[in-house]
């Protein structure tokens, strides 16, 4: 028998029919299951969705009311209670929509939702290693929690995971990517479904390391250091891994098996090109490219963000030239985490993005070429700035007596909010 009944009725032991609400609103991939679990049923309770179906032939049934007293009147609502009763319900259930928020309004959201995304990656990780069954729905809550920190504002997240150094490779490349698949799908108008599959698709790209041979140690704790035979393998891996979970979504299956395709053809594992590439994949390729730039490996330095953009401009027949576009316009021309240098001789560091104009982004400066020296840090809102101070290009630290880049970059940053952590 089929009966509806609020998410504040569930309990452990009934079985799910339906979730009354929308795909966004919950977590789980499949619509019908045994809630046997204490972490199910948190997850339920605090979700959006509107009511859930219940089948009591196939689990528990809610316990039977307690009987009214014989001497206590019995009244049956009016029409107009239950309305009433309706009308209220469903002001309850209504989400509240995210509203935008200033980037130092939300750091502190995003280190938050960092820390409990490395629990849930580092239990997905594990798992493969050991040669578990996947369970990949262990990290759809940081999913849900990347989407909402980018709609309260899109460079909070990615500016974090760019400019903090207490966050090992892996763990810091998959949230990075993941939240810039996110910020590339909503720039590309992408659907509330479509948005959330890129994003799931950036947290597992690379899930196929984890099948790669534990025997070997790769130069500083990067696989793409080892033999590219051994390397190349992890896309075929990782494929195989998330194809048995059997409920993914084809196009994060597609992400993670071409997002080392070229639309040129130069690319594996298949050699495929152009439209014969997903587009989400096309995507993933950008995104897992631009992040790879700014990370360090044994043949290159990291390059700086806006540096990078450049590099990867360059990369004729790599990438597909309008998914590329939209990405610049999603992290803007000078990314957050860029050094340049101004018209009046300062090095600043790009620490957000002004929507209205990418190419002149908020700044905070911190050394006069002139004076060759620090000077104290100070914001600079090119769009408002009165004496007119403009970027001149990218800047170069060599030879400044400065702290390594990826040290001054979380500096900056970090001071530049106040942030802690």
């Amino acid at each position: 028998m089929l009966k509806r009944i609020s998410p504040a009725e569930l309990e452990l032991g009934m079985f799910i029919h339906k979730l009354d609400g929308r795909w966004f609103d919950h977590p789980f991939w499949k619509s019908q299951f045994l809630l046997d679990n204490n972490e199910k049923l948190r997850i339920l309770k605090s979700s959006r969705v509107r009511g859930v179906v219940i089948d009591t032939s196939r689990g528990k049934d809610l316990p039977a009311p307690p009987a009214a007293p014989l001497t206590q009147a019995r009244r049956a609502p009016t029409l107009g209670s239950a309305r009433m009763q309706s009308i209220t319900n469903r002001s309850k259930s209504r989400p509240v929509p995210a509203m935008p928020v200033t980037i130092e309004q939300e750091l502190g959201a995003a280190q938050a939702i960092a820390e409990k995304a490395k629990e849930n990656l580092n239990r997905t990780f594990t798992d493969a290693r050991l040669g578990k069954a996947l369970n990949v729905r262990t990290v759809e809550p940081v999913v849900h929690d990347i989407l909402a920190s980018a709609r309260r504002n899109p460079q909070a997240f990615s500016g974090l995971m760019r400019c903090k150094l207490k966050n090992e490779v892996m763990f810091r490349h998959a949230l990075s990517v993941s939240a810039l698949m996110i910020s590339l799908a909503r720039k590309m108008k992408l659907s509330v479904q479509e948005i959330h599959d890129c994003g799931l698709a950036g947290l597992l790209l690379d899930i196929g390391v984890n099948y790669l041979p534990q025997t070997i140690t790769p130069p500083f704790g990067d696989f793409r250091n080892t033999d590219p035979k051994i390397w190349q393998q992890h896309v075929m891996l990782g494929y195989r891994a998330l194809s048995n979970d059997g409920d993914l979504p084809q196009s994060v299956l597609d992400a993670c098996l071409q997002h080392h395709e070229r639309i040129d053809g130069s690319g594996f594992p298949n050699g495929l090109a152009a439209d014969q590439i997903a587009v989400v994949a096309r995507m993933a390729a950008i995104c897992d490219t631009f992040d790879f730039l700014l990370s360090k490996t044994t043949a290159t330095a990291p390059l700086d963000p806006a540096m990078a953009l450049q590099h990867m401009k360059a990369m004729d027949g790599a990438f597909d030239e309008d998914i590329l576009r939209h990405f610049i316009e999603s992290v803007g021309i000078y990314p957050v985490g860029s050094f340049v240098v101004l018209r009046s001789e300062k090095l600043a560091m790009v620490i957000d993005v002004d929507p209205k104009d990418h190419t002149r982004p908020i700044l905070q400066a911190f050394y006069s070429l002139s004076k060759g020296e620090r000077i104290l840090p100070h914001r600079i809102a090119l769009t408002n700035n009165a004496d007119t101070d403009e970027i001149t290009g990218i800047a170069d630290l060599s030879d400044l007596g400065l702290p390594e880049d990826g040290l001054l970059r979380e500096m900056i940053f970090l001071s530049a909010f106040k942030s802690k952590g």
